[in-house]
């Protein structure tokens, strides 16, 4: 078990290897929309790539998801597979927003065996979101 600063250290080395295997910007927060983000997840049990959809406003945050759910059959077919789609999702601090999301399970990262297989995961699913988000970004945003 490791303590708080040892968790932390290995959490910041995980990202700094990860951002020299893979040197690129990011679209993540910077999608033109209003609390729509990509996001990468890792904890010692899984690895996730998000779109979160935080809008306060709840009408909007769900015409933004209906929006992806109505392009689902073209994200799966053509860019990735495997997507759970959930419109109402509670956050820990009990707040409701959309999510979608893809992850890897049995994965740590706290276990530097593993870094390389969760590197490749996030690189390949966040690739495959930003292509697509680039293509239909357009739709997306005219709500």
């Amino acid at each position: 078990m490791y303590s708080r600063e040892e968790t932390q250290r290995l959490k910041r080395e995980f990202w700094i290897d990860f951002a020299e295997k893979y040197p690129r910007k990011w679209v993540l927060y910077d999608t033109k929309i209003k609390d729509f983000s990509f996001k990468f997840y890792v904890d010692n049990k899984k690895a996730q790539v998000l779109i979160d959809i935080e809008h306060r406003n709840q009408d909007n945050r769900i015409s933004y998801f209906e929006k992806l759910e109505a392009l689902k059959n073209i994200l799966e077919e053509e860019f990735i597979k495997d997507l759970v789609f959930e419109k109402n999702f509670v956050l820990e601090n009990g707040k409701t927003i959309s999510r979608i999301w893809v992850e890897k399970l049995g994965v740590s990262v706290s276990n530097k065996q593993y870094w390389d297989e969760i590197f490749d995961f996030l690189n390949e699913k966040m690739h495959a979101l930003e292509m697509f988000f680039l293509e239909y970004d357009e739709f997306i945003k005219a709500i």
